[in-house]
């Protein structure tokens, strides 16, 4: 499996037809530079598709989500960079308030 020591948010919303190229674009805008190892997530205005760009040190890799229902829970505007834990992680990518995990990855509050 594609190791993966640190998740980002690119809060600002992206449009999904961007490509490997374009969203590699945004991550050096936003965050710098595209580091090994590291996931950044994208969504589409709606919140309701992701885009994930992994960086493994050899290549890029894409995955996409697209939620039949419902929307996945966003950070508010004017933020421009959010990490994530995998525990938030996982819950975003499920649908969950990834934000209202504490540092024991516990919910405690709904």
């Amino acid at each position: 499996m594609i190791r993966i020591d640190q998740i980002w948010l690119a809060v600002d919303p992206v449009d999904m037809r961007s490509g490997i190229d374009r969203l590699l674009a945004r991550v050096v805008e936003v965050f710098g530079a595209s580091r090994p190892h590291h996931a950044y997530v994208f969504a589409n205005r709606r919140g309701t598709r992701l885009k994930v760009l992994v960086c493994d040190g050899f290549g890029i890799w894409l995955a996409v989500r697209r939620l039949h229902q419902g929307a996945v829970h966003w950070p508010r505007p004017g933020e421009t960079q959010v990490e994530l834990s995998a525990e938030q992680a996982r819950a975003l990518v499920i649908g969950l308030p990834w934000q209202r995990l504490d540092e024991y990855e516990s919910i405690t509050l709904l």
